[in-house]
């Protein structure tokens, strides 16, 4: 199965960026084909319908629906701002959201968080679901919330706790799993 995946954030030392590192790895040594992209590779404007009706739909986007499109699944590392989604993610799911038919309807998407706060990014990955799933997208039942996410990782990147790690290995085989049984 080929998987999408990508951490909603900017930042170089990103938390999201070493945990979707994370969850690559573990996607390939289970076999799977990874599409690991960066962020920076969406940057988008602002969604403006005038922009939109002027000049069309931005090649930023075309270019991720075109990737997305070549997999059969998605995993999503996105930082909590606010208690919610960042801005530049939902922005990206507002441009991505305007292409007819919607090429959010039938993705099984994964959502992941690292965060420094206790509960780990969990409130912005629900309110990351709202739009997602009411643009038809399958956004899997169980999230993966890393908290405490500034001394979460040892000097390679790696997770310290091996049992948080192990939950994220199970977390992936069990999506891919759904989502290849369902895209058959």
């Amino acid at each position: 199965m080929r998987i999408f995946m990508f951490a909603a954030a900017l930042r170089a030392e990103s938390t999201n960026k070493k945990l979707i590192n994370i969850a690559a790895d573990l996607a390939k040594k289970a076999n799977h084909e990874v599409d690991l992209a960066s962020f920076s590779e969406f940057m988008l404007p602002l969604y403006d319908g005038d922009m939109e009706k002027n000049q069309g739909i931005p090649q930023i986007t075309k270019d991720f629906v075109a990737r997305m499109q070549k997999s059969q699944a998605l995993v999503i590392s996105s930082p909590e701002y606010n208690h919610s989604t960042p801005g530049t993610l939902k922005n990206l799911i507002d441009w991505v959201s305007r292409i007819q038919p919607s090429p959010w309807k039938n993705q099984y998407i994964l959502l992941l968080s690292a965060s420094p706060a206790m509960v780990g990014g969990n409130r912005g990955l629900w309110a990351t679901r709202i739009p997602l799933e009411c643009c038809g997208s399958f956004v899997y039942p169980d999230m993966f919330s890393l908290s405490n996410a500034y001394a979460a990782f040892d000097q390679n990147n790696q997770l310290l706790d091996e049992k948080l790690t192990a939950r994220l290995e199970g977390l992936i085989k069990d999506f891919a799993d759904h989502a290849a049984q369902c895209t058959r």
